[in-house]
């Protein structure tokens, strides 16, 4: 599965938005917020229901 990370720079961090999922995360560095967000979808796919990994795609 390929998912898309958009990132930029907002103030003095980092976010990094995964916009197939809606879902965000933030870090000092660019590797600390991909490395977040990763975390953030695993625990997207590790805790949503059959219903909601099937709107997914």
């Amino acid at each position: 599965m390929k998912l898309t990370a958009v990132l930029h720079k907002e103030g003095d961090m980092y976010v990094a938005l995964c916009p197939e999922l809606d879902i965000a995360s933030q870090g000092y560095t660019i590797e600390e917020a991909k490395n977040n967000l990763k975390e953030a979808i695993s625990l997207f796919f590790e805790c949503a229901s059959k219903k909601e990994k099937a709107n997914v795609f």
